[in-house]
């Protein structure tokens, strides 16, 4: 083959690969089309991909679930004024890495340590000390957190200290649980603090003790949830198919406590605490009548508000501490002596000591009084008298009486832990023991509760801490009411153990004088018992005893109920223990008695009168009207005539004029409280005690739905 036909050949042989080739790529673009067609048709057709709803996902990018939160219920107390309420708080930290800048390129960390320090001492409970102390760490640090004292901070307390235009201080906002009065009732209250689910990740206010651990579920509520749609812009898209389950807020729980009552028992147990620093105190006043527990504190305790003083004890000794009582004790010993028909008070013994099989039995004077009554004997506080009458009446009866008063029972009150106590009654020593308060444990909710029978001629009433639960439309969906629980001893032999309890105050030779209140007849044991030290011994020493004191007033017809106890106080000699409880006692039992008489003194209708002679009537009735407006006519007036008590409130009485606000400063949150409901306006409080700031000055005009806010101190 020549030259010329073999490029002729190999030409051809080009244009056929080329040919062969276009049809290839033609028939690979064809294969290409089909497919990124059969894709794309069956995702239009189907509405799916790799198993993935793409029509429910396009929804998702252009749908957000909002998470509605519920309001947890707020705990009253039973003038209807908050114990403890949803709020938000801030926690505060601060940055001290130096390579931070804002966006003008200013500093964005704390410059001045020291003058930081003094703002944050100055609004926060924390020392200057501790606060620069935090500010300036040994290592280097990002940034740091200060603590309890710099979380649950107040938007008041946020603001002051904004306003300061601290570099590199920042706030953290959540929902918190506010407790505005501080240390107050803290361990009946409880405390509600932020718990993360592990599963949902997702964070709820969670009670952790006292009523708001108890009522959680009723307290809590739901969450509910809304769906919002968008368009590509963001701008959300009204429709009809879009979800919603609106948020079911928590119940509100109405306790029995008194906040005037609450607020005097804990500023004299800290008094006393103050002075002699024991374990432990517990004290509580009920209504005798209904159970009602108006004031309940113990020591140690906490401010629920700051956490200070969280790690001292954590349990609710009222109901979960169980201790011998002591001579208290003398009192159930007493009545069942009598109510058996074992008692005869004018029979003489011999008294400092007594042997029972070969054991001693000692009176608290160990020569005693030589031979007396055993009428004496109970004012004298006995022990001796005590064994005595238990052997007269026989351990079974005697242990009879102790289940009647159900001593061993638990009181299953609201918060569900309650202790049952123990006793040791074998031997006739121990059997004795028991007659005078040792070797038997009890609880003081079960004393408060047995001592209920002998107040009310012999009927046993069930104390109580709640009173109602309402929804949050304030509809009473639950109510608690007065729980008899037996009548362990006649009506006559109640009035016969309070006669002799009143010896223990009047008597020359009682030791209760201490409790003694001008005006009213106080029936009251004192005890004293010796503190076990856990190994079936007592602790040696001069403090080593728990000391305490239960009273009813008035004695005829008790109204009010009270135990206190202390336990291990140091004593230096400038005061008895009999004295310092008298401290707690005296003052809170007549303040529960002045308010009773006052609640009784019937506030006159002066509605529609002239605002002169409804001046002139409230005056000549000593009560301190206080007129809003310039009307001549009285429109509105608090409280009202209906059963209300006026006590030391203000009379409010509204005019048919321009209404003013008046000078509040000095007023109580109660009487507060009162004017903004009277006047239909919002009211923000701040601090506790009475009024030293008011942002409605006196004089302007008052207008509806405004916010008055105050400041207690």
């Amino acid at each position: 083959m020549n030259k010329k036909q073999e490029q002729m050949k190999n030409r051809k042989n080009a244009i056929a690969n080329r040919k062969r080739f276009g049809m290839y790529f033609r028939i690979l673009v064809i294969v290409v089309f089909l497919l990124i067609f059969g894709f794309f048709f069956k995702k239009a057709i189907f509405k799916s991909a790799n198993n993935v709803n793409l029509a429910q996902q396009t929804k998702n990018l252009y749908a957000q679930t909002n998470v509605l939160k519920s309001k947890r219920g707020t705990i009253y107390d039973n003038n209807n004024q908050a114990l403890a309420e949803d709020t938000s708080t801030y926690s505060i930290y601060a940055i001290l890495n130096k390579s931070q800048k804002t966006k003008d390129n200013k500093p964005d960390y704390v410059t001045n340590p020291q003058k930081t320090a003094k703002v944050l001492s100055e609004n926060l409970p924390i020392s200057y000390k501790e606060a620069l102390k935090t500010l300036q760490p040994k290592k280097k640090a990002f940034q740091v957190e200060f603590g309890n004292p710099g979380k649950n901070i107040s938007l008041v307390d946020k603001q002051k200290i904004v306003a300061q235009h601290l570099p590199g201080i920042k706030f953290v906002q959540q929902q918190s649980r506010l407790y505005p009065n501080g240390v107050f009732a803290s361990h009946i209250v409880g405390l509600a603090s932020q718990v993360t689910n592990n599963k949902t990740k997702k964070t709820n206010l969670v009670g952790q003790m006292g009523l708001e651990k108890s009522f959680n579920k009723t307290l809590s509520g739901q969450n509910g949830y809304k769906e919002v749609r968008h368009d590509n812009y963001g701008y959300e898209v009204p429709g009809d198919n879009q979800k919603e389950k609106p948020a079911i807020n928590g119940n509100n729980v109405h306790t029995t406590i008194d906040s005037r009552l609450e607020y005097l028992l804990e500023n004299q147990m800290t008094e006393v605490q103050s002075q002699v620093h024991p374990k432990s105190m517990n004290a509580m006043l009920i209504d005798a009548k209904t159970g009602k527990v108006l004031a309940a504190a113990q020591r140690p305790t906490f401010n629920a508000t700051t956490g200070k003083g969280l790690g001292g004890i954590w349990r609710n000794t009222l109901t979960q501490d169980a201790f011998e009582p002591g001579s208290t004790m003398k009192v159930f010993t007493l009545a069942a002596s009598i109510d058996s028909g074992n008692f005869h008070g004018n029979e003489r013994y011999l008294s400092g000591k007594y042997n029972i099989d070969g054991k001693t039995v000692p009176d608290w004077l160990p020569t005693g009084w030589g031979r007396i009554t055993y009428n004496k004997g109970f004012a004298l506080s006995s022990n001796v008298a005590m064994a005595h009458l238990e052997e007269q009446m026989g351990p079974k009866t005697w242990k009879e009486y102790i289940n009647r008063f159900q001593f061993l029972k638990n009181t299953n009150s609201v918060f569900g832990d309650d202790d049952s106590g123990s006793m040791q009654f074998k031997l006739p020593i121990e059997q004795a023991n028991t007659a005078f308060g040792q070797g038997i444990q009890v609880t003081a909710l079960q004393m408060v509760q047995a001592l209920t029978a002998v107040a009310n001629n012999g009927k046993m009433i069930k104390p109580r801490f709640v009173d109602n639960i309402t929804n949050d439309h304030h509809k009473v969906v639950k109510s608690y009411k007065e729980e008899t629980l037996g009548h362990p001893i006649k009506a006559s032999t109640s009035q016969e153990v309070r006669k002799h309890m009143e010896d223990v105050v009047y008597k020359p030779y009682g030791i209760g004088h201490d409790y003694q209140i001008p005006g009213y007849r106080v029936a009251a044991k004192t005890g004293t018992a010796q503190v076990s030290n856990g190994t079936g011994g007592y602790e040696n020493g001069d403090d080593s005893y728990l000391y305490s004191v239960a009273g009813m007033v008035p004695s005829s017809n008790p109204r009010y109920i009270m135990y206190v106890s202390m336990k291990q106080p140091t004593l230096n000699g400038s005061k008895t223990a009999s004295q310092l409880m008298a401290q707690i006692f005296n003052p809170v039992m007549k303040r529960a008695l002045t308010q009773n008489n006052e609640n009784n003194t019937q506030v006159p209708d002066v509605v529609n009168q002239k605002t002169d002679q409804a001046k002139d009537q409230l005056n000549k009735s000593h009560m301190t009207p206080i007129v809003i407006g310039d009307g001549d006519t009285i429109t509105k007036q608090s409280p009202t005539a209906i059963g209300a008590g006026a006590g030391n409130n203000h009379i409010i009485l509204l005019t048919s004029g321009v209404l003013r606000m008046p000078d509040i400063k000095g007023w109580s949150q109660k009487d507060v409280q009162t004017l903004s409901d009277l006047l239909d306006i919002k009211l923000s409080t701040t601090g506790k005690g009475n009024v030293v700031n008011q942002s409605i000055n006196r004089g302007q005009r008052i207008t509806p739905k405004t916010t008055l806010v105050i400041k207690l101190k």
